[in-house]
């Protein structure tokens, strides 16, 4: 129990800082309503085959991931408030809710960002469970490695460019898998490799969660 309220109560504190805010998450919307107006009616996005639409949508959602998911360690740092946690909080407690606030966020994000993009472009869901399956793990791809990465940079200088950077090779395989699966939930029938790119997001999730737990603790004794 006592692991448990620890993690909730760092979700809890990370949750009412951002509503109090509402900085991330507004900056975020308005990239994505920006990103998705301008693929509308510059790229005509409508009248593209199917894999470059699945494509489009996650670019949207990493780069808006990349401006705003760094902040989860990195706001300690700049407040100075990451040794704070350490006095109250276990290493495993302190990660674990900043990736549960993480994954709430950039879920949220992008369900509104598919809702509207697949509104905009006239889209007809060929499996609406294979595509909430696909946001549901992709989600927790993408919040993993930016959880870990932020609390990697959270300690360095120019943190933004480095989380940039050490983003962009670690989640371009998550990005090629992701839009192969969205591409079979929106277009296509659900078949063999749908089920293979699956267990492979699985096991990239499984992966990045157990590798940002174990490098959290030489973070947090540093």
């Amino acid at each position: 129990m006592n692991f448990i309220r620890g993690i909730t109560a760092i979700l809890l504190k990370d949750v009412q800082t951002e509503l109090r805010s509402r900085y991330a998450f507004n900056t975020v919307l308005a990239f994505v309503g920006a990103a998705l107006l301008l693929i509308l009616f510059a790229l005509k996005a409508e009248q593209l085959p199917a894999e470059p639409q699945s494509a489009l949508v996650w670019i949207v959602i990493l780069f808006a991931g990349l401006s705003s998911l760094s902040r989860s360690f990195v706001m300690e740092t700049d407040k100075q408030t990451f040794n704070l946690l350490r006095l109250h909080g276990k290493a495993s407690n302190v990660y674990l809710g900043k990736l549960c606030f993480n994954y709430l966020f950039t879920f949220t994000v992008n369900l509104v960002t598919f809702t509207v993009y697949i509104f905009l472009l006239g889209i007809s869901v060929a499996d609406h469970w294979a595509l909430i399956s696909v946001l549901v793990f992709g989600t927790a791809g993408l919040s993993s490695v930016a959880t870990m990465l932020a609390a990697i940079v959270s300690q360095a200088d120019r943190k933004g460019a480095i989380f940039s950077v050490l983003s962009l090779p670690l989640l371009f395989p998550l990005i090629l898998i992701l839009v192969q699966l969205t591409k079979a939930a929106l277009i296509e029938n659900i078949d063999q490799n749908f089920l293979n790119d699956f267990w492979a997001l699985i096991g990239y999730v499984g992966t990045t969660i157990t590798a940002g737990i174990l490098l959290f603790d030489y973070i947090w004794d540093d």
